[in-house]
């Protein structure tokens, strides 16, 4: 799976909440399809098959964003020291 890049994830997981929060809030055809959409990006960028699959995977990829960084700064400050 090609990993997607940090922005586009956070992005779409912020597209998916705010169809899910306006969905449950006030449901029209409108919602549901940006829901529909917003889901099946986040499940496509993940690799998974639904939402509840699709979520933990992000929380992993985002994990992983970190420890990466965290990792490079490390790196920087032993070259740097």
């Amino acid at each position: 799976m090609i990993l997607p890049a940090e922005k586009e994830l956070r992005t779409v997981l912020a597209k998916f909440a705010q169809a899910r929060i306006e969905h449950d809030v006030r449901p029209t055809g409108r919602t549901s399809r940006a829901l529909e959409d917003a889901t099946y990006t986040l499940c496509a960028l993940t690799g998974a098959h639904t939402v509840d699959q699709a979520l933990p995977a992000a929380d992993a990829l985002l994990q992983r964003y970190r420890a990466d960084r965290d990792a490079t700064r490390q790196k920087s400050s032993a070259l740097a020291a």
